[in-house]
């Protein structure tokens, strides 16, 4: 499974739209949120309509208008919009649950491969369906307060050619921490 940029601009704003709803912001409207999120504006506008029209998010027209979560944010499991954006959480189609495709191996039943890329899409689906909107609001709220204590990090080496994500900066080990 690989999340595909219409996919993680659907999180980003959803995110966004959850921590503007604890914060009391009211709606948002959609240049804003491109703004805030650098997000080009009209591919904005086409994920907010597929994300509208599945009940997620609503708008208010007008002067005033925006953009608003249209559900408690504790009942949006993120494998949901993961699955109405991109469609299955499986890497092959063999090993999907809800976009099964036939396979081209010639035993598909006792294919390691596929057990293996099972155990893979079980593993991903785990975590998104376990985790709300909520969760993730609370975790990036946090990092937020906590970062905006903290002095800036070091830039990374000149020399380092690639960065690396840090397991350390995990949501899940983020979540364990303990709130501020």
């Amino acid at each position: 499974m690989r999340l595909t940029k219409r996919g993680e601009y659907a999180l980003r704003t959803l995110i966004r739209l959850g921590i503007a709803e604890r914060n009391e912001e009211g709606v948002i409207s959609v240049s804003t949120l491109a703004d805030q999120e650098r997000l080009p504006y009209k591919f904005l506008e086409a994920i907010l309509f597929e994300l509208r029209t599945a009940g997620y998010v609503e708008s208010l027209r007008g002067k005033h208008g925006g953009t608003r979560l249209a559900k408690p944010m504790k009942t949006i499991k993120m494998g949901e919009i993961v699955r109405l954006i991109d469609g299955k959480l499986a890497p092959i189609g063999c090993a999907s649950e809800t976009e099964y495709e036939k396979c081209t191996c010639p035993d598909e039943e006792h294919c390691g491969l596929r057990m293996l890329m099972i155990d893979v899409r079980n593993a991903i689906a785990n975590i998104l369906d376990r985790y709300t909107l909520e969760h993730v609001v609370e975790v990036t709220m946090r990092k937020q307060l906590e970062c905006s204590g903290k002095k800036k990090a070091p830039a990374p080496k000149k020399n380092s050619k690639t960065r690396h994500a840090d397991p350390a900066d995990g949501f899940l080990a983020a979540l364990l921490e303990p709130a501020i």
